[in-house]
């Protein structure tokens, strides 16, 4: 009894490790782009946010600070093409 419930925690652990990290890490890797979009694009984009001041209104909004809806819309523009720019690796 003791030797199956040893060989039941070691194949647990062998199982939790290989889920957790394997030869990559656990980096999933760069995520594609929306059709249409390249990282040059959506860089454009986030620029143009930035000259409207939408950084600010990302910060407004994240420590509960009121929004209209034009400038939520923006904030969540921003934050989608964040995320983009970020998941396709555009930044390395």
């Amino acid at each position: 009894m003791r030797q199956l419930i040893g060989l039941g925690l070691a194949c647990m652990t062998a199982a939790a490790l290989a889920g957790c990290g394997g030869a990559s890490g656990g980096d999933p890797g760069a995520k594609p782009l929306p059709m249409g979009q390249s990282c040059g694009s959506i860089r454009g984009e986030l620029n143009r946010l930035d000259s409207k001041g939408v950084p600010a209104l990302v910060e407004r909004a994240s420590s509960g600070g009121k929004l209209n809806p034009a400038q939520r819309a923006d904030v969540d523009s921003y934050n989608n093409l964040l995320n983009q720019y970020l998941g396709a690796r555009c930044h390395v």
